[in-house]
């Protein structure tokens, strides 16, 4: 058996301090201001006609608003057949606490098939994906490595690369993808807190982490999703982006925003000390 680590790269980040900028809606067209951060659920024009007269999926929550609206009510008013929801932890409403598990059941408002992916099973089966064409994912992440969020989306895509369905992933801004820092996990103690060799905070979008998942090849046996990202637009790493939704827990904020001087003194030593660095090492260039 081979023992190995990988090392993450990142770009030092410049000292200046970014602009806030707010989140706007797009159709498939053009923002009219520029600064606006448009998230993959907004731009309905890039994958609606991927879901026409399509049989759909949707992994979703609390946070999978497009513009004002949830996606649910987004989709179903463009006239899209939702086959079924799958929960993540906290479950479709996002209401359960941390480490509860959740029941499937049946949304009273929209009467959507409910199933839970943090209850008797995390990964769904292929009767559940009976009679989908293709699995939409869209859920809002904070860029930490035991939110359970990738968990959830490792094991959809393991479970599309499978059944041979079609994944899309709605991308989101990362609030904390502006740094990377804490030890990568050793494999050894893999859990659902906890799957991939990263650090504990890894600095990628969702979409970004699962274009990771296939390319290192970290599904079972090595199997690839059929997969696509649609990106945000207007978004950099740089960029402030505070979450229109709390996430879980509610208490989770921006680390600029809670503190100010810490993240910008840490900032300027990112760009003091070296133009690329290893995560693992500490390094400068070590791969």
């Amino acid at each position: 058996m081979y023992t190995w680590m990988y090392c993450l790269f990142v770009v030092a980040l410049t000292t200046c301090q970014p602009e806030k900028v707010k989140t706007g809606f797009e159709s498939g067209v053009a923002s009219k201001d520029s600064l606006h951060i448009i998230t993959g659920a907004e731009r309905v024009g890039l994958y609606y006609p991927m879901l026409k007269d399509k049989k759909v999926a949707l992994v979703v929550n609390q946070t999978s608003m497009a513009g004002d609206k949830h996606l649910v009510d987004t989709l179903l008013k463009l006239g899209v057949n939702i086959n079924v929801v799958f929960a993540p932890e906290h479950g479709f409403r996002g209401v359960a606490d941390a480490g509860e598990k959740v029941d499937d059941t049946k949304d009273l408002k929209t009467g959507l098939r409910i199933i839970s992916l943090y209850g008797k099973k995390k990964k769904p089966s292929a009767v559940d994906l009976e009679g989908v064409d293709i699995v939409v994912f869209d859920i809002q992440d904070v860029g930490v490595r035991f939110y359970t969020y990738i968990s959830t989306l490792h094991y959809i895509m393991e479970s599309c690369a499978e059944n041979h369905k079609k994944l899309i992933v709605l991308d989101r801004p990362n609030p904390n993808a502006y740094f990377i820092d804490g030890p990568v996990l050793d494999t050894a103690y893999r859990s659902f807190i906890g799957m991939h060799p990263v650090p504990v905070v890894y600095g990628m979008t969702i979409g970004e982490y699962a274009q990771m998942i296939n390319g290192e090849g970290w599904l079972s046996e090595k199997v690839t999703c059929e997969l696509t990202v649609i990106a945000c637009k207007n978004y950099s790493y740089d960029s402030y982006y505070e979450l229109p939704v709390r996430g879980y827990p509610a208490e989770v904020g921006d680390f600029r925003k809670r503190f100010p001087a810490e993240a910008a003194d840490f900032r300027r030593k990112m760009a003091k000390n070296s133009a690329v660095f290893c995560v693992v090492c500490g390094k400068p260039a070590c791969a």
